[in-house]
């Protein structure tokens, strides 16, 4: 049987020189609205602010038509999908314009 050799860097073995720069820390993730299926409702969510939801009627009086709000901004639409967009689209509009009277 064969001796095994063992190769080594002698440097390496010492003390590691200490860094004088320090790593960059990761960019934090903007945080990203999500829709939450609720009892008779969705809700459109950025962390733990309600940017506005969709509501149906009570479920034996129901007509079909999906109520949406989300700010100041309301209407109603024939479809989930249309009221969600309508929703995310009301929150974008109140996010672009420019706030006249707050400081």
């Amino acid at each position: 049987m064969g001796s095994a050799i063992l190769y080594t860097n002698a440097q390496a073995m010492g003390k590691m020189q200490a860094r004088e720069e320090r790593m960059p820390k990761p960019a934090k993730k903007a945080k990203q609205a999500f829709w939450e299926r609720g009892y008779l409702a969705h809700g459109y969510w950025l962390g733990k602010e309600r940017l506005g939801q969709v509501k149906l009627g009570p479920k034996k009086e129901w007509d079909g038509i999906y109520r949406w709000r989300a700010g100041n901004h309301s209407g109603e639409a024939a479809t989930l999908d249309e009221a969600k967009r309508a929703v995310e689209q009301a929150v974008l509009v109140g996010a672009s314009q420019l706030r006249l009277f707050e400081k």
